[in-house]
């Protein structure tokens, strides 16, 4: 597969050729301008993609684009929110009831001691002004769960975010999500260090794909590399969360 902005441009991702099993954890790593974020646009088909994209063995480019980004969820980097009510921005086709969105605020722990900020009524400013920004993470979190897709994309969603919600972000992810296919566009290594596998790429290709543990291995590796460069006792850490994940992983009955 292949993904180029302009058609009389040069592709943008080159190669791709990867399987990713179904509820599988994928961590998405690189350098700035590996390509990334042009996975999320070739996904969602934002751009024109050579070859073929399949999800339980449908071509996407047989799918209304309409349907295909209705059934794939996304927490980016900056939350988008819109102006209205919290009702809205949770379930802007009307479809669900009080209970499932005010169960989700809940499990994304949306606290407000005066119960302002998490009631369904309540006004959200233009672009959510009057959140902060890890309440608007939470609330685009909280969306996720109530549409319930079997594909979730996680582009650095918590790079901006402080460490407390960091974690109770990982934290429902980890719970929510444990029966879907969540991809991670990685800022920060401990994220996705317990991943099922982790997509090492540069220049727009795949160069590493395997269990965290496993590419560790190598020291030759750029993972092995990108790991040692976050300083000693991090990387320590890291190389532990990978090994514990990996003992797990072999510990899972089939």
């Amino acid at each position: 597969m292949g993904l180029k902005y302009v058609e009389s441009g040069p592709l943008v991702l080159k190669n791709l050729n990867i399987v990713i099993q179904p509820n599988e954890k994928v961590g998405i790593v690189g350098r700035t301008g590996a390509g990334k974020s042009s996975l999320i646009a070739a996904l969602f088909k934002l751009a024109e993609v050579e070859g073929s994209i399949q999800i339980d063995e449908l071509d996407t480019n047989n799918i209304l684009l309409k349907d295909l980004r209705s059934k794939i969820s996304i927490i980016p980097q900056d939350p988008v929110l819109f102006s209205g009510t919290l009702r809205y921005n949770l379930d802007p086709f009307d479809e669900y009831t009080d209970e499932v969105l005010y169960r989700a605020i809940n499990e994304v722990e949306l606290k407000d001691p005066a119960n302002i900020i998490n009631r369904l009524e309540n006004r959200v400013m233009d672009g959510g002004s009057n959140y902060s920004v890890g309440q608007r993470q939470l609330i685009c979190l909280a969306r996720a769960i109530v549409r319930n897709n079997k594909v979730l994309m996680l582009d650095e969603a918590t790079a901006n975010v402080d460490p407390q919600t960091d974690g109770l972000i990982q934290k429902t992810i980890r719970k929510k999500f444990a029966d879907c296919t969540v991809l991670t566009v990685a800022h920060r290594l401990n994220t996705i260090m317990d991943s099922d596998k982790v997509l090492v790429m540069d220049a727009g290709t795949m160069i590493e794909f395997d269990h965290p543990y496993l590419l560790l291995q190598n020291q030759n590796s750029t993972f092995y590399n990108m790991v040692a460069e976050s300083g000693k006792s991090m990387a320590d850490q890291l190389r532990r969360t990978a090994r514990e994940s990996y003992l797990r992983q072999l510990t899972v009955p089939e």
